[in-house]
């Protein structure tokens, strides 16, 4: 499980961050969608570090 913290963006969009995956940012039109678009991101990023030999999990 990871920090996710979400807020406020511009033209009413919602900012999801990964603080511990720098980079790591989604968002959303709202802030369900928001954690579900953050959500993908984390995995994705995830994938990429095991696909790098960067990440054992």
């Amino acid at each position: 499980m990871r920090e996710v913290v979400i807020y406020p963006g511009e033209d009413k969009y919602w900012i999801a961050e990964c603080p511990s995956l720098p980079g790591c940012i989604s968002q959303g039109k709202s802030k369900e969608e928001a954690i579900i678009n953050i959500k993908e991101a984390i995995d994705l990023y995830i994938e990429t570090l095991k696909d790098d030999g960067l990440q054992n999990n």
